[in-house]
């Protein structure tokens, strides 16, 4: 009974602690000669407007039921059956390009467009981060000394540098010499920044197996490349899932710097939008909660998985 008391009070200290941050904020923003207008930015997510429908030729209006028919003089016919309203009348004289009807329409904006743009980056980055963590992770553990020094040597050598100036020598350098379009080259370089980290999260993973477990593996006859398929690696991978999910989630912030490549993301999208709207605050608290859905769905994968595999245990 305690037990629940004391959790009950600290769910309320934790919900007040909660509305006095939001408090905080909220005559925070009071306090700012500013005007808050969430409506000029939200159309930037998802945009509903009246497309225009225009006269393809000069003619006459004539309407069937719902259909728009326009009737040249020639007696060439063009009949519009989806439109929202009409803007003319039965039996009226248009011309070439005047407006005879709208349409609504209902498109994603340049935010959610930017959105997918950094989802289809950072799930590409990703896939590819961790065939290169894992392979140099297992490059890193090898007996091959060759093999050994080219892992730690690639592995200190992107932890060592910023993302920022790999993305500029993958888009400029390398993408030149290879032709890379600059999308290519951003995942490139996610990937293989990523990839770097990964290898030593594969690397602590596969150490932290006992020995016990190969050299058992290894007296059944397993070699060495059967004993890591079907004894290591599946133990190391369910240990390394939570500083996996971690690295994944920076990779997708990271992801903001590949706009300095002119690569339409979500942070590019959010910095055109602001130029067109003049207005920052709304715009970056968008995208920051964009950013915060993506980011809250891999956590929470991350921790399905976990779940499954304690239950496949």
């Amino acid at each position: 009974m305690d037990k629940k008391r004391n959790a009950f009070l600290w769910n309320v200290v934790f919900v007040l602690i909660l509305i006095a941050i939001g408090s905080f904020f909220y005559f925070s923003t009071k306090q700012i000669n500013y005007i808050w207008r969430w409506d000029r930015v939200l159309q930037f997510v998802w945009h509903v407007y009246d497309k225009e429908i225009r006269a393809p030729f000069d003619g006459t209006v004539k309407l069937e039921g719902k259909k728009l028919i326009i009737v040249s003089d020639s007696g060439e016919k063009e009949i519009i059956k989806k439109y929202s309203y009409i803007t003319v009348s039965d039996n009226d004289l248009i011309f070439e390009g005047d407006v005879i009807a709208k349409i609504k329409v209902s498109e994603p904006g340049p935010l959610l467009l930017g959105l997918i743009i950094t989802l289809k980056l950072s799930i590409i980055s990703i896939f590819f981060a961790i065939l290169i963590g894992i392979i140099t992770g297992l490059m890193r553990i090898s007996e091959n000394p060759a093999l050994k020094k080219l892992a730690i040597t690639y592995i200190e050598l992107i932890r060592g540098t910023p993302l920022l100036v790999q993305i500029f020598i993958f888009y400029f350098f390398i993408g030149t010499v290879l032709q890379l379009n600059r999308f290519t080259a951003g995942v490139a370089a996610l990937a293989v920044f990523a990839g770097a980290y990964v290898a030593e999260i594969v690397r602590a993973g596969i150490q932290s197996i006992h020995k016990g477990q190969t050299e058992a593996a290894r007296s059944l006859g397993m070699n060495y490349f059967q004993t890591m398929k079907y004894i290591i690696l599946p133990q190391a991978l369910k240990r390394t899932i939570p500083p996996m999910a971690g690295q994944f989630i920076s990779l997708i912030k990271d992801s903001s710097l590949v706009s300095v490549i002119s690569i339409t993301d979500l942070t590019k999208a959010g910095r055109e939008v602001v130029t067109s709207t003049f207005q920052p605050f709304e715009v970056w608290f968008t995208v920051a909660a964009l950013y915060l859905i993506l980011t809250t769905s891999l956590s929470f994968l991350t921790q399905l998985i976990e779940r499954r595999l304690a239950e496949s245990d």
